[in-house]
């Protein structure tokens, strides 16, 4: 693992969960305050603002989506190392990686103006609410891998929690021990 990179770590770390909180807070700000707030105007006036809204949130949504495949590719690959033939880690990730990628499909389906998709966009208010639901299991499986840590190292201690450390800044006094090759052993103790 490449050392000294813990700027780029915390960038991409930054840029990912900012842009997921972007992207999940809009889409919750829709579904649940746009939309029902448009029903009292009348037709004219509420396909007006409809598409005000829609050509400025689609490009939010479009780079946002660019922003999370490559934020989290590169976090992905910065921490494979570290988890290393964890198959719980492995499979959780894949599970929130598929979902996401579902999330990506919704979203830029009820965003974007193809004819095959106008179902969608005509149940909009049932389909944000699909996005912000897969979006909280998706927050949830996060949340899960990241507090769980990492596993025992082989013919050794019990797992237990890792602490929230880069691993280009993993140092003795952040973790049970160094061992200079950028992974971060599992913690004793850890609160």
């Amino acid at each position: 693992m490449v050392q000294g990179l813990f700027p780029l770590d915390v960038l991409a770390r930054w840029i990912h969960i900012g842009t997921v909180i972007t992207l999940v807070g809009g889409t919750a700000f829709v579904r649940f305050v746009l939309l029902p707030s448009m029903e009292s105007l009348e037709e004219s006036a509420k396909t007006k603002l409809h598409d005000a809204v829609a050509s400025r949130w689609k490009r939010i949504v479009h780079i946002g989506i660019v922003l999370i495949l490559f934020s989290g590719l590169y976090n992905y690959v910065r921490l494979a190392a570290v988890h290393r033939g964890d198959s719980v880690y492995h499979a959780v990730l894949g599970v929130k990686i598929l979902l996401a990628l579902a999330v990506f499909f919704l979203a830029s389906a009820l965003v974007g103006r193809s004819a095959a998709f106008e179902a969608l966009r005509r149940n909009r208010r049932v389909w944000l609410g699909v996005v912000v639901t897969l979006a909280a299991v998706i927050v949830a499986l996060s949340g899960f891998v990241k507090v769980r840590g990492t596993p025992a190292a082989p013919g050794g201690a019990t797992p237990s929690r890792t602490t929230a450390v880069s691993p280009a800044r993993a140092t003795p006094g952040r973790c049970a021990a160094n061992t200079g090759d950028g992974a971060i052993p599992p913690t004793r103790g850890a609160a």
